[in-house]
C-alpha cells in the first residue's frame, strides 16, 4: 500500500472509527489510541496532538490544537519545566475552577459546567459553556442559550486544546475570548500558553 501523508492523516479518523465500531464504549481518545503508533508516526504527528478533533474545515466558530491549517489553530499549553504532569492537572483544574460562572469580556453568562470529567484520572476534561439569553439566543435558538463546547487532553509535558460552538457559523470572537482568558490565568502559573491572535 502506498500513499501520500495526505491520504494517510485522512485515514487516521476512519481507523479509530473502526475500533470504535468494535467497542463504541472506549470514545474517541482510546479509540485513538488504537492506532498502531508507526503509523501516527508516519504521519509526521503523535497520538496525543491527534485526541483531540480538529475544526471542520472553513469553520468560523472553532479553535483546535489539532487543526491542521492556520486558521483556528491553537498552541500546544506548556506547563512549567519541573511540573509533573499530576502537577499540571491539578494546576489546569484551579485555573478552570475559577472560570466565573457569571462569564467574563461580557461571554459565557450562562456559566458553565463540567459533563466529561476524567482529567485526574485520564488527562481528559469536556465543560460546556453556556451564552446569556440575549436577543441572538432569543432569536436564533429558540430561546435557550448557546452552549459551546471546551475539551482538555493533558499529555507529557503540554495539553491539547479544542474551544467551539455547537450551531451557528461564526462565535462572533466567543471561543478566543474564553480560551484567551484561560490562558493567561495559565500563564500567571508559569505556563507557556500563548494568547490567540
Amino acid at each position: 500500500l502506498c500513499c501520500d501523508r495526505r491520504t494517510m492523516a485522512a485515514a487516521l479518523p476512519l481507523l479509530a472509527t473502526c475500533s470504535l465500531l468494535v467497542d463504541p464504549s472506549i470514545g474517541r481518545r482510546a479509540a485513538l489510541a488504537t492506532v498502531p503508533a508507526g503509523i501516527v508516526a508516519a504521519l509526521g504527528g503523535t497520538r496525543e496532538a491527534r485526541a483531540l478533533s480538529p475544526c471542520p474545515p472553513g469553520a468560523n466558530n472553532c479553535l483546535s490544537t489539532a487543526a491542521p491549517s492556520p486558521v483556528g489553530k491553537l498552541a500546544t499549553w506548556k506547563f512549567p519545566k519541573g511540573m509533573d504532569k499530576a502537577a499540571a492537572i491539578d494546576s489546569l483544574e484551579k485555573v478552570l475552577d475559577s472560570y466565573p460562572q457569571a462569564g467574563q469580556a461580557d461571554v459565557d453568562k450562562g456559566g458553565w459546567s463540567r459533563v466529561d470529567d476524567k482529567l485526574a484520572s485520564a488527562g481528559y476534561a469536556r465543560l460546556e459553556f453556556r451564552s446569556g439569553l440575549g436577543n441572538m439566543a432569543r432569536f436564533f435558538n429558540g430561546g435557550k442559550p448557546f452552549v459551546d463546547d471546551l475539551e482538555l487532553s493533558v499529555e507529557d509535558g503540554f495539553a491539547c486544546i479544542r474551544s467551539s460552538s455547537r450551531v451557528g457559523d461564526s462565535d462572533l470572537g466567543v471561543n478566543k475570548k474564553r480560551v484567551n482568558f484561560i490562558a493567561a490565568a495559565l500563564r500567571s502559573s508559569g505556563w507557556d500558553a500563548p494568547d490567540v491572535q
